[in-house]
């Protein structure tokens, strides 16, 4: 009897230690364990919220920082890295992703970023659709990238639908999962023509409609429900997901890139109260001024200087003149499978006439203060979330390598789909002869 109770007592113990290492696995923290400190000393810490500290300390416990500084006393048992010689920055932000929601852009079976429904746009939130397990994240977060915004795009009209916020560090999406919705995305210029048959001014009649029909939605549900309304332009869900865009609740993210449409979404902001943010911006240099005096920041790359018809007045220095008009630019990748670039597109925008502290500001901190969440992500300051990235030296040069990479205060695998391929041709030696 009393064999059969230790067994029993044996194996609740197991179970409990199971569940246990499998919440530290994932990234939380069972009750009664504590995850090791760790601290990085020596090193030169870009706080972005301050200025630099050469030869700091970043002391990170249960996944959050709780010191930065020259003076830190680091507790006993804590792992320390030595980062002497090295950089210390606060995990990259990309504002605008595919991760997770695109595998292989030519096969539409493994791309849940858009909705092709007319009926079913604005209610559209990628959240659900995004796999933990893409080969692509692995990818991006080797490469300093620690948080995430994915986006929708393309689909079958002018509003495509609502963003999430995602750490790159976790095995399933309720771990990984920080923020939903974040913004309402929607299009105008050359693209937005292009959805509702071919002129901007239509484009902007169709986006006036939906706002307008949005706000008498919103004053008169019942009425609406009891049939007693005229037909709106979008469905009942869309409307319900456009309402905290019209209150100014939900930034709108607008793409855009000709200078004079520029204008006329700054003039859409001012009409309909809306909280905006541009997207594209190709020619924002040239109404940087008007920019920077409605408030509205930009989310834009580097590396672009390619004329179009769209974008006439594109130039490298696109981002810098911006930025020196007082504009809150926030660089991104727009992609998946090169998110991992976002740091060569700050390099870039540096090597053109950026300041290199704006441009580390422009993938940390302003993107979080943009998106909502400064107090938890952004910068290395206590209380903050442990995104914190070891570099070899400065992260915008072009021969700079990761060395440590730490999200929530824990250190992220540094296995990927690349390094496995890798590995598994490097020798030839054991493959058949080619001929």
């Amino acid at each position: 009897m009393k064999m059969r109770k230790s067994l029993r007592e044996s194996s609740a113990l197991a179970r409990l230690l199971g569940v246990a290492i499998g919440l530290y696995a994932l990234g939380g923290i069972a009750p009664g364990l504590e995850a090791q400190a760790v601290a990085i000393t020596n090193g030169e810490v870009h706080t972005v919220s301050g200025p630099v500290i050469p030869g700091g300390t970043v002391l990170m416990e249960d996944g959050v920082i709780t010191a930065v500084g020259r003076d830190v006393e680091v507790p006993a048992g804590a792992r320390v890295i030595d980062a002497s010689g090295k950089v210390v920055t606060p995990g990259l932000f990309d504002s605008s992703t595919r991760l997770g929601i695109v595998e292989i852009g030519a096969y539409q079976g493994t791309s849940d970023g858009s909705s092709s429904n007319p009926r079913m746009t604005a209610a559209f939130n990628v959240s659900e659709g995004i796999n933990p397990n893409s080969s692509l994240i692995p990818v991006a977060r080797v490469e300093g990238i620690t948080r995430a915004i994915v986006a929708p795009g393309g689909g079958a009209s002018l509003v495509a639908g609502t963003s999430a916020l995602i750490n790159l560090g976790g095995t399933r999406l309720s771990d990984m999962l920080q923020k939903t919705p974040v913004a309402m995305y929607a299009t105008i210029g050359e693209q937005g023509a292009r959805y509702v048959g071919g002129s901007r001014p239509l484009a902007l009649l169709r986006l006036r409609e939906v706002f307008t029909d949005v706000r008498d939605y919103a004053e008169n549900r019942s009425a609406f429900a009891a049939g007693d309304r005229r037909a709106y332009s979008m469905s009942r869900l869309d409307l319900e997901a456009m309402i905290p865009v019209v209150s100014g609740e939900l930034p709108l993210v607008l793409s855009v890139n000709r200078a004079n449409d520029i204008l006329t979404a700054l003039a859409l902001k001012e009409e309909f109260g809306l909280k905006m943010v541009l997207s594209g911006v190709g020619e924002g240099w040239m109404v940087a001024e008007e920019i920077a005096a409605a408030g509205v920041p930009v989310m834009t790359v580097a590396a672009s200087n390619l004329p179009s018809m769209e974008v006439l007045g594109a130039t490298y220095e696109n981002v810098s003149r911006m930025a020196d008009a007082g504009v809150d630019v926030i660089l991104t990748s727009f992609d998946a499978h090169n998110a991992r670039n976002l740091k060569f597109q700050a390099g870039l925008a540096v090597s053109y006439g950026m300041r290199h502290e704006e441009a580390l500001r422009s993938v940390t901190l302003t993107p979080a203060e943009v998106w909502g969440v400064e107090t938890a992500v952004g910068s290395l300051d206590p209380g903050k979330a442990g995104d914190v990235v070891v570099w070899s030296g400065d992260p915008f040069e072009i021969l700079t390598s990761v060395e440590h990479v730490f999200i929530n205060g824990e250190e992220i695998s540094y296995e990927t789909r690349q390094k496995a391929l890798f590995l598994k041709y490097r020798s030839l030696e054991k493959l058949p002869p080619w001929k």
